[in-house]
């Protein structure tokens, strides 16, 4: 790591952000330094990407205001703020699907020809410059909604890339990169410090933030309550200024009860739907039982994704059987198996999960509209009553059920899509990567909640990539490795090093005697 140089290229001075009644910053005074990773840490609602944006350009403080190179400047959009040397790379992706790669990198900032046409050769070239810089293999002539949502976050970081900035602002860029995919960020970002550039670096995977970071800074309820040099402190230190409370706490302590076997897979096989000659899953069988939770670690390509979509009825396996409670789900799609008591919460909730378009309340009520209808008309009091007692449910922060889905932060959001699985009365509960892009305190509720709706008898189905919620979490965690199961654990069984080497190595491991087809 580089030593720091003689004052910041940026600072936010005193600044305050007022919406309506709620301070979303308050006072806070926040340093930018060239050749350095200062991570930003603080729970959703506590106003990193409030600060952000301001220091981006996109919003104006209240009060106070923002230094560049130790003089006052008014930034008066991202454009401006861009044209200073400033970049920003969103929590949200800000990309659009049915341009190319090369479309979305030089969106409104075309290179152009001596006589004033877009030099589209040029742009491919300086597009394949990046990608390759990234270690990205995608076509830059390709549409963007053709890429999974890993490659997606790719585009957008080199988006900035391509700016040439002085200071880059990174929000949650990791939310969706593979391990490798990461390793390549990290090295691109030490470059970036090395030549002098200041980066930002916000990141709910605490691990992370701290191992790229050079200084740390804490922010909470809209106050900036605590820094430091990020060799002198840990995760548990960070967790504890994030929340005011022991990180111990955040995983539910449960011991469950289980009942009959809710969901059976027997000798699930499904394609890879980007590569139809590929199987996503191989010959896949688990159990989940009534009040139990499973969960489902694996690297990227191990096929979560896919068997939680097949399980909902959105792929089609190639053959197997899904069993609910004993009876086959042979062929239904989505809304059937809905009906039936088998929900998905999706891994993308802006893509899949919400309707940006509609209210919290809409939202929430969305998949489960057709059980308040009487004769030909919605009941709108058991629909309000219903949505009412789901934000009280899933304690989403909101202020009402009409406030605009895009106004919640994005641990709310996802819990407005748990909301609005429940309120289809599932029997068995899906959740794909659950806790991704949310912060520490969001999860602790997320898990929570999970955790609340196997004592009400559900059985709880979840996958995820972080090693930490796969070791404290499940009752029982299945570790997949090329669409195969190879190994089985009860909670306390396994390291955190045993699961890397199983689910790398995609030895069969940890199945107890009995259990070798993985039926639980």
């Amino acid at each position: 790591m580089t030593a720091p140089t003689a004052g910041p290229v940026l600072r936010a001075c005193e600044v305050t952000k007022v919406y309506g009644g709620t301070h979303a910053l308050k006072g806070v005074d926040f340093p930018v330094t060239p050749g350095r990773v200062t991570a930003l840490f603080g729970e959703n609602g506590a106003g990193k990407s409030t600060l952000m944006k301001i220091l981006a350009g996109i919003e104006q403080p209240t009060t106070g205001h923002v230094e560049l190179d130790g003089r006052p400047v008014r930034l008066q959009s991202s454009r401006h703020a861009a044209d200073q040397g400033i970049a920003i790379i969103h929590q949200e992706l800000s990309l659009c699907p049915n341009l190319s790669v090369q479309d979305n990198l030089f969106l409104a900032r075309e290179v152009r020809t001596g006589f004033g046409a877009v030099d589209r050769k040029a742009q491919r070239r300086a597009t394949q410059a990046v990608l390759d810089r990234l270690e990205e293999h995608a076509d830059p002539d390709g549409l963007v909604g053709d890429l999974r949502l890993g490659q997606q976050q790719v585009v957008e970081i080199a988006r900035a890339l391509l700016q040439e900035a002085r200071v880059l602002i990174m929000d949650e860029p990791t939310s969706a990169l593979t391990a490798p995919e990461v390793e390549v960020l990290f090295r691109v970002i030490r470059e970036l410090t090395a030549a002098g550039v200041a980066v930002v670096y916000i990141s709910h995977h605490l691990d992370e933030a701290l191992d790229i970071a050079d200084d740390v800074v804490v922010l909470r309820d809209g106050l900036l309550v605590a820094t430091a040099r990020a060799g002198e402190v840990d995760i548990r230190w960070i967790v504890e200024q994030m929340v005011g409370r022991d990180q111990d706490t955040l995983f539910p302590d449960r011991e469950p009860v289980l009942g009959e076997e809710a969901l059976t897979v027997r000798d699930l096989t499904v394609a890879d739907p980007a590569v139809p000659d590929r199987l996503a899953v191989d010959g896949l069988s688990l159990t989940v039982r009534a009040g139990e939770i499973v969960g489902v670690y694996g690297l990227m390509g191990a096929g979560r994704t896919e068997l939680l979509e097949a399980l909902a009825g959105r792929l089609r396996p190639v053959s197997g059987r899904v069993l609910l409670a004993g009876t086959p789900l042979d062929g239904p799609g989505i809304r059937e198996r809905i009906e039936r008591g088998v929900v998905l919460v999706p891994e993308d909730r802006q893509r899949d999960g919400l309707v940006q378009t509609m209210s919290v309340g809409q939202n929430l009520s969305l998949a489960a509209l057709g059980t308040f209808v009487r004769g030909l008309f919605v009941s709108q009091p058991r629909e309000h009553a219903a949505v009412a007692r789901a934000i009280t449910d899933v304690t989403v922060k909101t202020s009402g059920a009409t406030a605009a889905i895009g106004s919640l932060s994005g641990g709310n959001q996802q819990k407005v899509v748990i909301g609005k699985a429940l309120l289809t009365g599932p029997r068995v509960l899906l959740l794909d990567e659950p806790s991704r892009g949310v912060d520490v305190g969001a999860k602790a509720d997320i898990f929570e909640l999970m955790a609340a709706q196997a004592r009400h008898g559900l059985a709880v189905l979840f996958t995820t990539s972080d090693a930490e919620e796969a070791l404290h979490i499940p009752d029982r965690l299945l570790v997949l490795a090329r669409g195969a199961l190879v190994g089985e654990f009860r909670r306390g069984e396994l390291t955190r090093e045993e699961l890397m080497r199983v689910s790398d190595g995609g030895i069969q491991a940890g199945f107890p005697a009995g259990h070798q087809d993985g039926a639980g």
